[in-house]
């Protein structure tokens, strides 16, 4: 059975995106990215809202991550790998290597997934996360030394989870912090 995982970079205050709506604060160091490759080798898939969708697919898809860094050029293999299930209500059709699925069919679709997959399910993009919750078996939080002000937050409003730390881990280099925490049923 897999484990359903919500990870994203997250400021100091809390946002995964700034108030404009980028994630341009979140670029990684070579250090942070290489444990984020580690990551994407166990996942089994890629689960996105539209907005990150569009941003990941078109940054990592682009032909000129192979020919970046070597830490990039990586992971830029290891996403396009693995298999990426796309929920919108918006979206007619996906990238190859995508898969397509309704928001409104979401709980469904990832229970249907945990049941018959194995490894992680990566949950990325709040709103999707939101729409899930209660599905999220545990939270990743990569926390960034920085503090935005406002923007898009990580945790869903309005539900109360208790969790426990399963893991730690600081970057020296950049200050970012990473906290795993399985949720307490």
């Amino acid at each position: 059975m897999a484990i359903l995982t919500y990870n994203m970079h997250v400021s100091l205050d809390g946002f995964i995106e700034n108030a404009a709506g980028s994630l341009d604060f979140s670029m990684p160091d070579e250090e942070s990215h290489r444990f984020s490759n580690r990551q994407t080798e166990a996942t089994a898939a890629f689960l996105f809202g539209r907005r990150l969708y569009d941003a990941m697919e078109e940054y990592w898809t682009d032909p000129a991550r192979a020919d970046g860094d070597e830490v990039e050029a990586e992971f830029a293999e290891l996403y396009k790998a693995t298999p990426r299930i796309v929920f919108s209500d918006t979206l007619d059709s996906v990238a190859d290597g995508c898969r397509l699925v309704r928001s409104s069919d979401a709980v469904a679709e990832v229970r249907r997934l945990k049941r018959e997959t194995e490894g992680t399910l990566a949950v990325g993009g709040a709103a999707l996360a939101e729409s899930l919750v209660d599905e999220i078996d545990q939270f990743e939080v990569i926390l960034l030394p920085t503090i935005l002000g406002g923007g898009k937050p990580y945790f869903p409003v309005g539900h109360h989870l208790d969790l426990a730390l399963e893991e730690q881990r600081v970057f020296q280099a950049s200050g970012w912090v990473y906290l795993r925490y399985s949720v307490s049923r």
